[in-house]
């Protein structure tokens, strides 16, 4: 595409060269930068794009827009908000791509993964071609690969919907974070269903204040649009057992479809039976009513559920297609996993790292363990400190043990991050609790402590591969390493 034609739809500042020349591809990131492309500088929270505009052209860049002045020979386009341009640029760059797929948004603190897979679970079996983006992985077709991001930056993630049409891909089904809302890394994204699963306290180092959060998350409602559309009607899902939902519906304009459990709603859970195996419900809908069994365990899976049939009943799903898929489904990858190892007690392992994921997850394991409770739970470093003291009163609240340990600590001292989880724990025996920085260690503790129907929570990391460390990423899996544990118990138990 010709450099002009790509630049029509911004408000340009100033143009220093020529514009009639062809443009290869777009980047933000200089170490990417190839013969023909265009470099954008950023102001980054922690780097300056303009410092590596020289760099850019050095490497073959036809053009380099930015906001600030740079000092280099060539094509120069000044605009006063490159990161808003570059959303124009993205979308221009790849054709447009959203106008040509049917893609759905998930945001929300909690339930996010869960519910774009259970969503891509029903349309898939409902012989839909789609595509999927979140937390675990990116698919494009056959092609899955591991995420940086809940959700990629505004360019990968436009080159990620054309490459999803070009395997002709109908549905693109996405988390939607509050930070890429915030960022307007989803700019120029054309949703056609938004759906909200909850919130609670989280990312508060970022988004500083609850109110803050919850505008940035109110976005993805505000964003779906004006304009009624008689082809593809748009629509808001929202929770009505939550009450940030009424907000989410007066920011949009959209249709507004409900789901719940204890309020009334569009499509509501009842007679309801939680057990270790699973879950099973009533599902009353605007169509028809059906029994589910699912294997997903736990109260807050049935939201996830509800919000999934929401999604698919709007898209034409039959309701027993969506039941069969939803009874189909064995599980998410690090959502409220079982770790099976022939022991005598459970061990779940689950990306519970808020103070509501970490509470919602100890409920459901106190609703089928015939024991005790032992939770080993950390906090992030780098991250909000204000969660710290919260989630470790939680856990020593639900849990008759508690190991205190290292999640990701990143830049910080694990210590530190202890420190603060303990300033949480109040009116508890101390022999109820202990602290163990070595993760690894904290894991095998619980395990050697465990008893015949006991459960073991591991939460925090799910289905994270890895523990970051002082700026380095080491290999760490919750699952291996229980597995470890319970398979060198078992060993130890065997020779006494």
């Amino acid at each position: 595409m010709l450099l002009r034609e790509l630049l029509a739809p911004l408000l340009i500042s100033r143009v220093i060269g020529e514009t009639d020349v062809e443009v290869k591809g777009i980047t933000a990131d200089s170490r990417q930068v190839k013969p023909g492309y265009l470099f954008i500088c950023l102001n980054g929270f922690t780097v300056d794009g303009h410092r590596f505009a020289a760099t850019a052209k050095e490497k073959g860049a036809v053009a380099i827009l930015a906001e600030n002045e740079v000092d280099v020979d060539g094509t120069v386009i000044y605009v006063s908000d490159s990161r808003r341009a570059m959303a124009y640029l993205a979308d221009r760059f790849y054709g447009s791509p959203t106008q040509e797929l049917k893609v759905i948004g998930v945001t929300g603190t909690n339930g996010k993964t869960t519910t774009t897979h259970l969503i891509d679970k029903i349309l898939s079996d409902y012989e839909k071609r789609t595509g999927l983006i979140g937390t675990i992985h990116m698919r494009i077709g056959d092609q899955v690969v591991s995420s940086k991001n809940t959700t990629p930056d505004i360019l990968d993630l436009q080159s990620a919907f054309r490459r999803m049409r070009d395997v002709d891909t109908d549905y693109a089904i996405m988390e939607v974070s509050s930070h890429a809302l915030d960022m307007g890394r989803v700019h120029g994204c054309n949703f056609h269903t938004a759906i909200f699963t909850n919130i609670t306290q989280d990312h508060l180092d970022y988004h500083k204040t609850f109110e803050n959060y919850r505008f940035a998350k109110s976005l993805l409602f505000s964003q779906l649009g004006n304009q009624y559309d008689q082809h593809t009607c748009k629509t808001a899902v929202l929770n009505a057992d939550e009450e940030t939902s009424a907000f989410f519906a007066q920011v949009t304009s959209v249709r507004i479809l409900t789901y719940g459990i204890e309020q009334e709603a569009d499509i509501r859970a009842r007679d309801i039976r939680l057990t270790s195996a699973g879950t099973s419900f009533t599902v009353d809908t605007y169509a028809g009513s059906c029994d589910i069994y699912m294997k997903l365990a736990g109260k807050f899976n049935i939201y996830n559920a509800l919000a999934a049939i929401a999604a698919t009943l709007i898209e034409g799903v039959p309701l027993a297609s969506i039941k069969a898929s939803l009874e189909e489904i064995k599980g998410v990858n690090g959502r409220f996993e079982s770790v099976l190892c022939g022991q005598d007690f459970a061990v779940i392992v689950d990306y519970s790292h808020t103070p509501d994921s970490l509470e919602n997850a100890l409920i459901t394991a106190k609703e089928f363990a015939s024991g005790e409770i032992i939770c080993v739970v950390g906090c992030g470093g780098d991250r909000d400190r204000t969660k710290r003291p919260i989630m470790a009163g939680i856990a020593t609240k639900y849990a008759a043990y508690s190991v205190f340990t290292s999640d990701n600590p990143r830049s910080e001292q694990p210590e530190t991050i202890l420190e603060d989880m303990l300033t949480g724990v109040t009116d508890v025996n101390e022999s109820s609790y202990i602290t163990i920085v070595n993760r690894r260690e904290a894991i095998a503790h619980a395990v050697r402590r465990a008893k015949a129907g006991d459960c073991i929570l591991i939460a925090g990391k799910g289905h994270e591969t890895y523990q970051e460390i002082k700026g380095q990423i080491f290999p760490f899996d919750d699952r291996e390493v229980a597995k470890e544990a319970i398979y060198e118990q078992q060993k130890n138990n065997s020779r006494s």
